[in-house]
């Protein structure tokens, strides 16, 4: 390869997707390229002229245009374009002139062809429909149950003991060693699938495995003696994995054969033995072992204590390659648990209800979409007999001891004082249903934004069916309410996504992070909001986005294919933040949703502009979908089926 060849190599390298090719390809794409320099003006391609290769901008800028004139995209270095013309007919769908003097490479189609037949990953990119999807799906493949090790989880020796062994030594043996089971072996003359040598240099073959559950139900519910030897109640049926099986398999191999301990063998030498609770404890990242130590503490100091071991949880979900569902819902449940332990408090220390209630969080809690820097937004519904005069002094005081309390944990208070503290949204049933109706019966700018917040809502502590009751009421109001759910969707399309006319990245441009994308104002949140106007339309009573998205999947409302590019960009908005947010806490900085694309590699970037695309298609679906009574939807055909929906205005960041 000669020296123009290396120069040529070395600049496709560094972008997408040359930069996932093997030596080999990425050595027959160089040796391939012709170069052409076009001028400033140049017209590139003329829609409906044959082309033959793929176009790689070596530097230069151009502009794509529509069959209407108008423009479509700007690309700059780094870019291709032509591939999905190469794919379809060979034909040119998009004229493309160059706005500046630009240095083209030209990979011929065969090679392009060849590439996209040898890799998967190459094929997949130019195959711009699907490469949102696969990403996402790598990701969640990539995840710390598909590539962790089971040897990783083992922690100790196995406790070995011979069939000969008594019931009553067994047992002792397991107490001793703080273990749920025993594996039973015994010395052998014949060599099976199981059979290792000990240190003792004799060979001893696995037999069987005897648990705490088989002391339960065979030993002391049959009222079996001490002295039985352990031979006799064993199970004889071992299912084992070895060790360098992933997690993910060591989790499917116990339920497909519905046990609870499964022995890991380096080859054939036992090593450990995998429980269930190993799994459990490493794929919920300890939250469910935080979750517990939450609720042994006893005053909101010690509660505040832990709110370094979220960060430190929180950290690890990411490093160890969780979802964002995963996150998220570990990040739910702690804090609801926070919120769940100072009501019980509040209550030792302030003495019984006096009145049955309900403290429901709103929001990104109540979605179970939290990421680490989510404020509170929270509210008390009371029983109907409520009486201020006599009641309001102990449920004002419940709700400053818990709202400062989960301040003192890590939950800011609410910018826009949406907590229980406030007087407003401390208010019996029979007022929340009043305010329910009267935003969706006469909707205003202020409701609409109190629906945006409130509509997300679930139960934490107390009588769970007084915000249940609220649910029903939003589930079988809101899908009758035409203007609501019109205004609703207005609301949806005020915060569009960061992109130009030209598909390039629209910056902040003012405040703390500007020149930065906010991806939760401008991404996730917009998202949500458009989500929540199509669930509302469909009775739906879930409060998680994925499951409104399958709710909404049920009633066809969405053309073919839309539901599931939102599900796809909603996750990978989710995973940037999330990964953002993680790597500012390693550096010792606050987390925040502002992004650098000039941060994020080439191929994120394509990535993050196709999740981009997909909100904004969605939110234009919006207008045609819900329309103001009495307006005429002509124009709009028979709407529901026709693209992709979504964006929202969001009100606040840590909603």
């Amino acid at each position: 390869m000669n020296v123009e060849q290396l120069d040529i190599r070395g600049h496709l390298a560094q972008f997408a997707p040359f930069d996932s090719l093997p030596d080999e390809l990425l050595d027959r794409v160089a040796g391939a390229v012709e170069i052409r320099y076009f001028q400033a003006g140049s017209e590139l391609l003329v829609k409906d002229q044959p082309i033959d290769s793929l176009w790689y901008i070596r530097s230069g800028a151009v502009e794509m245009y529509q069959r209407s004139g108008r423009l479509f995209n700007r690309l700059g270095e780094g870019d291709i374009f032509g591939y999905s013309d190469l794919l379809r007919n060979r034909r040119v769908r998009y004229p493309v002139n160059a706005i500046e003097d630009t240095l083209i490479y030209f990979v011929p189609a065969d090679v392009f062809e060849s590439i996209c037949d040898e890799d998967d990953t190459f094929s997949e990119f130019v195959d711009t429909g699907g490469r949102l999807k696969v990403t996402v799906e790598q990701q969640r493949d990539d995840s710390g149950l598909m590539t962790t090790r089971v040897r990783k989880l083992i922690t100790r020796q196995p406790q070995m003991v011979e069939s000969t062994t008594t019931l009553q030594a067994a047992a002792q043996r397991m107490r001793d060693a703080n273990a749920t089971c025993v594996l039973v072996v015994d010395v052998t003359d014949t060599h099976s699938a199981y059979t290792f040598t000990g240190r003792d240099g004799r060979h001893w073959q696995l037999t069987g495995i005897l648990t705490d559950r088989d002391f339960c139900t065979r030993v002391l519910a049959e009222g079996l003696s001490p002295e039985t030897p352990v031979g006799e109640v064993m199970s004889s049926r071992v299912i084992v994995i070895q060790s360098d099986e992933s997690v993910y398999e060591g989790m499917l191999c116990m339920l497909r054969n519905q046990v609870h301990h499964l022995p890991v063998l380096h080859r054939r030498q036992p090593m450990g033995v995998l429980h269930l609770s190993d799994i459990v404890r490493h794929e919920t990242h300890s939250s469910l072992f935080l979750v517990n130590n939450i609720f042994v503490q006893n005053t909101p100091e010690q509660l505040a204590r832990l709110s370094t071991e979220v960060r430190t949880g929180f950290v690890r979900m990411v490093a160890d390659g969780a979802n964002s569902e995963m996150i998220s819902r570990a990040l739910a449940t702690i804090g609801r648990g926070f919120t769940q332990r100072l009501l019980e408090l509040a209550e030792s220390q302030l003495g019984p209800a006096p009145i049955p209630y309900c403290f429901m969080v709103l929001g990104s809690m109540a979605r179970e979409e939290p990421t680490i820097n989510a404020d509170q937004d929270n509210a008390l519904v009371l029983d109907d007999s409520y009486d201020p005069e006599r009641h309001g002094e102990y449920f004002e005081a419940l709700a400053h001891f818990v709202c400062d309390g989960l301040n003192a944990c890590g939950y800011p208070y609410c910018k826009g004082d949406v907590m229980a503290t406030n007087p407003r949204w401390r208010k019996p049933l029979s007022v929340w249903k009043r305010y329910f109706l009267e935003w969706m019966d006469e909707p205003n700018g202020e409701r609409l934004l109190h629906s945006s917040i409130f509509f997300d809502l679930a139960p934490v502590h107390g009588e769970a069916p007084m915000v249940e009751t609220l649910q029903d009421l939003i589930a079988e109001t809101a899908p009758r309410r035409q203007l609501f759910l019109a205004a609703l969707a207005r609301n949806a399309r005020n915060r569009t996504p960061p992109l130009g006319f030209f598909r390039q990245f629209v910056m902040e441009q003012d405040g703390e992070h500007r020149k930065s994308i906010n991806l939760k104002r401008r991404g996730t949140a917009p998202l949500t909001d458009l989500v929540r106007v199509h669930a509302l339309a469909c009775g739906s009573k879930a409060q998680n986005t994925f499951a409104r998205l399958d709710d909404i999947a049920e009633t066809k409302l969405l053309g073919e294919g839309v539901n599931e590019k939102l599900r796809y960009a909603f996750e990978f908005l989710s995973m940037v933040r999330i990964r953002h947010q993680a790597e500012a806490i390693e550096h010792g900085a606050e987390p925040d949703n502002g992004v650098d694309p000039e941060h994020v590699g080439s191929r994120d970037r394509h990535h993050l502009k196709d999740a981009f695309e997909a909100i904004s298609n969605a939110q234009k679906f919006l207008s045609f979908r819900y329309t103001m009574p009495g307006r005429s939807s002509s124009s709009t055909g028979s709407s529901s089926k026709s693209a992709s929906s979504h964006d929202g205005a969001t009100r606040k960041e840590g909603r």
